[in-house]
Formats: structure tokens, sequence, C-alpha cells
């Protein structure tokens, strides 16, 4: 009787610990969502205030009369239609052709024996240290060579040459946890590269072509400093670089309406993340590390 006492304490216990554990995990969860949540806050109280309540100290977080008519005037302020319409049409073009080709070379690296496969993966990742900042001035000496600046061109078009390394290796990671096995079955019945590409192995991909186009859904929408560099005139603007034209000009001291633009801006990102997270979970599960 004292042993079945004993052990019953134990698990008690134990129950107690693993409920405690839950509280403060939840807990902490939820101080994080408050914290992450606060600039949002502030962005909408921003975005709902006249110009006198913006810096009033101590700070107002709820106006004392919103002003939502705040939306109208900035999103018809500046072309905003057009700017979205550049916007959907970079983005797109660039996501398909960034999971197209980083598709085909993860395949090409993973299923694919050739001459130095390996050192020119290697040489592939090495090129992942290398900001941005660093291949501008050549990028750009080429693109004005080829009467691409002030143009979409070079937004979209080196998309499609798998420039985006991380997700070349995101890919080739995956196609190598799918067993080898089924090449051989698929070249027995015929089948080529290509085939075996396209009809078996990217279906099997989902999960990581999913994730590969959200993250780069995301960063090529909300993307600065590529449009800054090439784009002139401001009918070729995208939405991150139209928001630029609140900091200065007529509109340079009304952070309201900078704010209600940067709203607006973020629905498309906030939707996305919202409706694919489950593929996005998805994705960073099962894809696994395996060399």
């Amino acid at each position: 009787m004292g042993s079945l006492h004993y052990f019953s304490t134990l698990k008690s216990s134990q129950k107690r610990m693993e409920t405690l554990g839950k509280l403060l995990t939840h807990l902490i969860l939820i101080c994080g969502a408050i914290v992450v949540m606060i600039p949002f806050a502030w962005m909408l109280s921003t975005a709902l205030k006249r110009p006198s309540e913006i810096f009033r100290f101590p700070p107002q977080w709820i106006p004392s009369k919103p002003q939502w008519h705040n939306f109208v005037i900035a999103l018809t302020a500046y072309p905003f239609g057009n700017f979205l319409k550049n916007t959907l049409i970079i983005t797109t073009l660039s996501t398909v052709g960034t999971v197209l080709s980083c598709s085909m070379a993860g395949f090409a690296f993973a299923r694919l024996r050739w001459p130095g496969r390996d050192l020119f993966f290697l040489i592939l990742l090495t090129t992942m240290m290398l900001p941005t900042q660093v291949t501008l001035v050549p990028e750009f000496i080429l693109f004005r060579w080829l009467g691409w600046v002030n143009t979409h061109c070079p937004l979209f078009i080196p998309a499609w040459f798998a420039r985006q390394p991380f997700y070349v290796f995101l890919m080739r990671q995956f196609f190598m946890t799918i067993p080898l096995e089924l090449d051989d079955a698929a070249k027995i019945d015929g089948a080529s590269y290509l085939t075996l590409f396209t009809k078996i192995l990217l279906p099997m991909a989902k999960p990581a072509v999913g994730i590969v186009a959200i993250l780069f859904f995301q960063f090529k929408w909300d993307e600065f400093f590529g449009p800054l560099i090439y784009l002139h005139d401001q009918r070729l603007f995208t939405l991150a670089l139209g928001l630029r034209a609140f900091q200065g000009g007529q509109y340079g001291s009304d952070w309201n309406l900078m704010m209600a633009a940067s709203l607006v801006f973020m629905i498309p990102l906030l939707g996305t993340f919202y409706f694919a997270q489950k593929r996005f979970v998805q994705g960073i599960v099962v894809t696994g590390i395996k060399g």
C-alpha cells in the first residue's frame, strides 16, 4: 500500500509540474504576442489620429475622434492602384521564376550525377555570404548595358535563373529525402529526367515548393532596395517605393497618412501568412537537413 501511495503521489506531482509548465509556456507566448502586437497597435492608432495627436506626450493610444478618412486620403494622394498593379506583376513573375528555377537546380544537385556537382554546390552555398551591396555595381552596369534601367526587367528576370541559393539548398535537401528507388523505377519505365522531375518528384515536393513560394512572395512584396535603384519613373513604382513619397513633399509631415497606407500595404502579407501558415509549418517540418 505504501508503494502504491508513493507512485500515486509521484504521478500527481508530475501532472502538476506538466500543468505548471504548460501555463508558464502559454504565459511566455502571450507576453511575446503582446510585445509583437504593440507596433501594429500603434500603427493603427496613428493612422486614425489627427496630426496634432501623433506626438502628444504622454502617448494617446485611443484617438479622441477616429479619422477614418485618413485611409481614403492616403490611398488617393498618389496612384496606389498603379503601384499595386506593378507590385503584383513583379512579385508574381519573380515568385514563379524562383520556384521553377530553384526547384530545377535543387533537383540537379540532389538527383543527377555529374562531375564537380558537390564542388559547384559548395560554391553556390558560399554565395550566401555575399551581401547584396557587393554585387550591386556590377549588376547595375550589366542592366544599364542591356537597357533595363527604369524598367521592371531587373526586378523579375534574374529570379528565373535560380538566384536565391538558400531556396536551392532547401529544395535539394527535400529531394534528397525522397528514396532513389523512385528514380530507378521511373527510368525502367522509360521516363526521362524531365518527366521524373515534373511528374514524380515535383508533386511530392509540394511542402518545400510552398515554403519557397511563401517566403519569396513576402520578401518580394516589400522589397525596397531594388526598385529604389532601378526605377525612376513614378508610373513604374511599386508599393514599397510609393510609400516613400510620404516622407517628403506635400505629405512629408503627415505620419498618420503614411501609417494608413502602410497598414493597407501589409494586408496581403498578413493574409498570405494566415491562410498559408499550415503549408509554411509543414514545409519547415518535412524539409529536413539530410546532407
